[in-house]
């Protein structure tokens, strides 16, 4: 039977500590949907984000942000990885694009930050 090591990519692995040493259940839980395997990771269209999101709200994709779609609303978006021309679509409606890490540091309490996916 195989042993489960989780991931294997050194940056996710050393955001995964980070995160889990942290007192907010929210970053506790963040970590916990990234060490899941890469195929049961959360991928997010940028419809799915203009969908769900209000003006000037941050959110949180514990995975992927994809292209597909458009945003009509400037949001703060922090995720694992995002597309490139997803970023280019967040930036293009005056959006913020972050890694986990940033945001973390912004804010370490994990107020007001809306986990989608």
């Amino acid at each position: 039977m195989a042993r489960r090591t989780g991931p294997t990519n050194v940056q996710l692995q050393n955001l995964i500590q980070q995160l889990e040493t942290q007192e907010s259940k929210l970053w506790k839980r963040i970590a916990k949907d990234l060490s899941k395997p890469s195929r049961n990771r959360r991928v997010v269209n940028l419809y799915k984000i203009n969908k769900y999101a209000r003006e000037g709200e941050t959110i949180v994709v514990p995975g992927k942000v994809l292209s597909v779609g458009d945003l009509d609303k400037k949001v703060n978006v922090a995720a694992f990885t995002f597309s490139t021309e997803a970023k280019e679509k967040i930036l293009r409606h005056k959006g913020t694009v972050l890694s986990i890490q940033d945001l973390l540091k912004q804010n370490p309490e994990g107020k007001q930050v809306r986990i989608l996916g």
